[in-house]
């Protein structure tokens, strides 16, 4: 329901076959003051009854998708249809439940207010903090040989002076900083001309940096962020506050990643390319809200198998 600028994020950001593989959309049902931004082949007008309309279609479900909801939206014609058993949802919910992230640039606060998620207690946070020991003190016992061989790895390379740990203020959970420590995977210095965003193909990677990003070696020592309870294992990425500060000042809902800690791997991890630049964070926000939205140990289970798997087969991000 709609043929404006909401609706149309359905054709923009659903190019793909994968991104519509559990639907199949009829097409756009548009109000009378509607400005049309879909493609006029794909819009559905008929002089039936809405719910009459929707009945004949055989339609599973129907998506609002109005951008002014204020005395256009036809309640008593969807309400017909609810009772008969079609799902209705917000567009918003449709997005999130399809594509796993939730989109900023429709947002508004009452979303969070009136939606499910956010949930917690105190038996799930100690079992997520349980886990996170575990998983550390695990994660260190298998890979301790490795992280020998890395700072030896990284001595050969740039002299036994040469620091082994890059330590950094990052921002933690409820906005708190605290200093993340990874394997040093950049010359000494790389910052000397001021904070700025990593790059991929970054000139100032090391070639032992450049093989231990790729097999996310560099992050290894982060475990012992996670045991000192600065971190989770999985979570949103820590950004420095710098970035912190620019970007909550240009996109919306960017402190919200932060009402949960950190992690060493998490869902825009997994999801979203590599990238460093405004554009990049605002897609990364919407899998990071999503991921603090819906966040259980099912799905932190799920990322961690999904994160094995990338290292394993050298897919990393």
């Amino acid at each position: 329901i709609g043929a404006g600028k909401r609706a149309s994020q359905i054709a923009n950001r659903m190019r793909r076959r994968s991104d519509t593989r559990n639907f199949r959309l009829l097409g756009y049902y548009p109000l009378e003051d509607d400005e049309i931004e879909v493609d006029q082949s794909q819009l559905v007008r008929s002089e039936l009854p809405l719910c009459e309309l929707i009945r004949k279609r055989d339609v599973d479900e129907v998506v609002i998708a109005v951008d002014d909801r204020r005395g256009c939206v036809p309640v008593q014609e969807l309400l017909k249809c609810r009772l008969r058993g079609v799902n209705v949802v917000d567009v918003q919910t449709f997005f999130e439940r399809e594509s796993y992230k939730i989109l900023v640039e429709m947002l508004k606060p009452s979303y969070f207010i009136f939606s499910d998620g956010f949930s917690r207690n105190a038996i799930t946070d100690g079992a997520r903090r349980g886990l996170d020991i575990f998983a550390s003190l695990l994660l260190i016992a298998l890979t301790w040989p490795l992280m020998l061989i890395t700072v030896i790895a990284i001595k050969l390379e740039d002299g036994l002076s040469s620091p082994i740990l890059y330590k950094q203020e990052r921002v933690g959970a409820r906005g708190k900083t605290y200093h993340v420590m990874k394997f040093r995977s950049m010359i000494e210095n790389a910052e000397a001309a001021g904070a700025q965003w990593a790059q991929k193909n970054d000139m100032r990677v090391t070639k032992v940096g450049d093989f231990i990003r790729k097999y996310r070696i560099d992050e290894l020592p982060q475990a012992f962020n996670v045991l000192l309870g600065e971190m989770s294992f999985v979570g949103p990425r820590p950004e420095r506050p710098v970035f912190v500060d620019d970007l909550g000042g240009k996109i919306p809902f960017y402190h919200e990643r932060h009402l949960v800690k950190p992690g060493i791997t998490g869902w825009a991890q997994l999801n979203y390319p590599y990238g460093a630049s405004e554009r990049d964070a605002l897609e990364k926000l919407q899998y990071d809200l999503y991921y603090v939205k819906n966040r259980s140990l099912l799905l932190d289970l799920m990322i961690l198998v999904q994160t094995v798997e990338v290292i394993l087969f050298g897919r990393g991000r």
